[in-house]
């Protein structure tokens, strides 16, 4: 599976914290991230990361484009709800495109804990069946 790692500023450290938790079940599949996130999990947990650019300079567009392509299966984003971001359109259109698409999006380390159980039970494998019938043109 494709999975996107975000993180904002405040929540990179817990973002860090959980892939080193959970690396014996991320390192099976393929994960992606904005760029100083992608760089802080690939130093702290020793995981390959697809790094885009940061968040404010177009990487949530580039995940973006790759939810809308139907080239992602699950976005954890580690948002803080408590700080203005300048790139909170984005953030909002990146959300949009998950809801769109429908491609499970994790905000916290509560909601995405719960994902990445899901994920090691192999609850994802719907998702492989959605992605076979949207590239044969059946619309779901």
């Amino acid at each position: 599976m494709n999975i996107a790692l975000i993180a904002h500023d405040k929540k990179k450290q817990e973002i860090l914290h959980f892939t080193i938790a959970y690396k014996h079940i991320l390192k099976n599949h393929q994960l992606f991230a904005t760029g100083t996130t992608g760089g802080k999990i690939t130093d702290g947990a020793g995981l390959a990361v697809h790094r885009f650019q940061s968040g404010p300079l177009g990487g949530d567009q580039q995940i973006g484009a790759k939810i809308a392509n139907n080239e992602m299966d699950a976005i954890i984003f580690f948002r803080d709800p408590l700080t203005a971001q300048p790139h909170e359109p984005d953030v909002s259109a990146l959300m949009r495109l998950c809801d769109v698409h429908l491609i499970p999006l994790a905000t916290n380390p509560a909601a995405a804990e719960i994902m990445i159980q899901a994920l090691a039970r192999g609850d994802f494998e719907w998702r492989q069946i959605l992605k076979h019938n949207r590239q044969e043109g059946k619309n779901i």
